[in-house]
This record gives C-alpha cells, structure tokens and sequence, in this order.
C-alpha cells in the first residue's frame, strides 16, 4: 500500500519521461528523489531512467531495471516497517535518488548522501532581515542500496567510503 503511494507520488514528483521534474519543496532541491522519513534512512540510488539525449541528462522510463527495482525497495521498507517483531519501536526511511543509467549522474548524485556529513559555513551568510540562516542538515544515510552496476557501484562506494 505504502510503495504503490509512493510510486504515484514519484511520478507525480518529476519522474517521467525526459526528466522535466522541478525542485520538490524548500531544503530539497533535487529532482527525481523520494524521501521517506524513518528513524534510521537508507540510500537508494537506481536507474529510474535511461540516459538522456541531446544533453539532457535523463531520458525514457525504464520500467524493468529501473522502476521495479524501486518497487523492490519501496515494498521491503513497506514490510519491515509494518512488522512489529523485526525492528520494534523503529522505522527505516529512504532516500532514493536517479541514477539516469549515468555514471557520472550517479556518482553527482552519491554526493547527496554525505552532505549531512559536511560542515557548512555560515558564518558570512545573512538574512535579508539580519539574522543569522537557518540550515537544515540533511538526514544521515546509513547505506546505501544499488547502483545496478557493478563500475557505478564501485565509484560510488569509493566516494562514500571517504566519509565511512
């Protein structure tokens, strides 16, 4: 029940054929990304989409490896969650982002995953007001799922082993 919302609310959130997404809410600028709030929030990163043409950096839906293996992801955190004896009194959430069947879109979008990680200075940053900004950090991701292949998934992992 959960993943079938879900996957409508993904489509109704910018994945669609050649990518023409917005950014979806203030503190999260990226396109093609569902988030679910949990206690402890793994990474998702899978090839929503074909690679984009004319430089466009997505293209077609890719409904077998791409698609269903969200569905994968969605419906097993769907499972887990609803399961009062696997992990009692706590609920994953998920970050899952599009890896556009790119490499380099993957690895681009792998940065997502350690920002929380990342001081930021804000120390010359004011509002229009005077004030100092208010910066929402990102949640923590614990792990990450995917990519679907193999040289994706080793540039990934050497990236996000850097901030363990």
């Amino acid at each position: 029940r959960l993943s079938f919302c879900l996957l409508l609310s993904a489509c109704s959130w910018g994945w669609a054929p050649g990518g023409a997404a917005k950014p979806k809410g203030q503190g999260y600028p990226h396109m093609n990304s569902i988030r679910i709030d949990g206690d402890i929030t793994l990474g998702g990163l899978f090839p929503v989409h074909g690679r984009g043409a004319e430089g466009k950096a997505c293209g077609e839906l890719k409904k077998e490896k791409g698609i269903h293996r969200l569905e994968a992801m969605l419906f097993a955190l769907d499972r887990i969650n609803n399961d009062p004896d696997l992990l009692p009194n706590i609920t994953l959430g998920a970050r899952i982002l599009d890896t556009c069947s790119r490499d380099t879109h993957a690895l681009e979008q792998s940065l997502t995953f350690v920002q929380a990680l990342i001081e930021k200075d804000s120390t010359e940053v004011r509002c229009v007001s005077g004030g100092p900004p208010i910066i929402t950090k990102p949640e923590r991701v614990v792990g990450v799922i995917g990519a679907s292949g193999s040289s994706v998934s080793i540039m990934v992992a050497n990236i996000l082993r850097l901030f363990k």
